[in-house]
């Protein structure tokens, strides 16, 4: 196999390697998992009964906890996207100038 095939198939792997990543970080996941439940209690809550609320005393809890899921989904969602994840290359920069 020629050095340039094998460098191309390297370099396919590595990014491969990274879109994994990024799709399995855990604050993708968590912050996915917060979204959903937040929508579900939340729109539970936005239908209250009656029995509900007396066992609650008066405070409709689900709408309040749906709420509460949301922002902290949100804020997982936000910290993901402000600092996404680098793909780390071990100290091997390709085509640099330093490395000879």
């Amino acid at each position: 196999m020629p050095e340039d095939d094998r460098s191309a198939s390297v370099a396919e792997l590595e990014a491969q390697s990274a879109t994994a990543a990024k799709l399995f970080d855990v604050r993708t996941v968590i912050g996915g998992l917060f979204l959903v439940y937040g929508l579900l209690i939340g729109a539970a809550g936005l239908f209250p009964d009656e029995a509900g609320l007396a066992k609650s005393q008066g405070i409709n809890i689900n709408l309040w906890t749906g709420l509460a899921m949301l922002v902290v989904g949100g804020l997982f969602v936000l910290w993901l996207l402000l600092r996404p994840l680098r793909h780390d290359t071990g100290g091997k920069e390709t085509g640099s100038a330093e490395n000879p």
